[in-house]
């Protein structure tokens, strides 16, 4: 399980941080437009505005940050030897959960009762 779960982590660190990458080129290219524009672009009927286009670009800066988090903490968690193990009960946290979710830090019991 160890080199899987490792190698499943790898992926999703390097997926996320592209997407933290991206998405922070992406705002900044934003940030510049924003700046050589005196316009109001919120009554602009060609389109999205730039307010709406940085709202929604923020928040998906922030999912990939938040993800890339939870990968780093499910490495730690591997390296420390306690990945799979619920942070509640400290039951192993299921194989199939692992999957779905592979930085899960409860399992699903524990999660539910949490409302995680």
């Amino acid at each position: 399980m160890t080199s899987d779960a490792r190698s499943r982590l790898a992926l999703l660190r390097a997926e996320a941080a592209a997407r933290v990458t991206s998405t922070a080129a992406t705002l900044a290219e934003l940030m510049h437009d924003r700046e050589g524009s005196n316009d109001d672009d919120e009554h602009d009927p060609e389109g999205v505005t730039l307010s709406s286009e940085w709202s929604r670009l923020t928040g998906l800066a922030d999912a990939a940050a938040s993800e890339l988090q939870q990968v780093d903490d499910a490495i730690a968690r591997l390296d420390a030897g306690t990945y799979g193990v619920c942070a509640n009960c400290g039951r192993p946290i299921p194989e199939a959960r692992l999957e779905v979710r592979p930085f899960a830090t409860h399992c699903v019991a524990c999660a539910e009762t949490l409302g995680l």
